[in-house]
């Protein structure tokens, strides 16, 4: 997995639950990527990145929030656009590297406004 090289700010100690920060396998960077799925279709809405605080928050308040690595910020899904994401169910997978967070997605799931960041950018397959 590739990591990002953007210098990092201090982030905040977090209060995640010490088993589950154990389980975690984070990047260089710190960081769990999490694949946020509609809960009731299947439909994989977007990929984002969370820390140790933004899993916390995010299993805490029932709404997405993830860890900006261009910003260097929080940032709570829905917050400026209101396309607010309810967290249903959040999973680890089995090398602790990478997160399914299942949603119910409120509007466009992408900030380009498309329902998901994987509409209308399909890559040819040849085999």
């Amino acid at each position: 997995m590739a990591t990002d090289t953007t210098p990092q700010t201090p982030r905040p100690a977090s209060a995640l639950d010490p088993g589950i920060a154990a389980t975690l396998k984070r990047d260089d960077a710190g960081l769990v990527a999490a694949v946020i799925q509609q809960y009731d279709t299947g439909e994989v809405l977007m990929l984002g990145w969370m820390d140790d605080e933004a899993l916390h928050r995010t299993l805490t308040t029932g709404r997405v929030t993830f860890w900006s690595r261009s910003r260097q910020e929080y940032w709570r899904k829905g917050d400026t656009s209101g396309h607010v994401q309810h967290v249903k169910s959040v999973a680890l997978d089995c090398d602790g590297d990478a997160l399914l967070v299942r949603v119910d997605q409120v509007g466009a799931a992408c900030h380009t406004g498309t329902r998901t960041c994987f509409e209308g950018r399909s890559l040819a397959v040849s085999a």
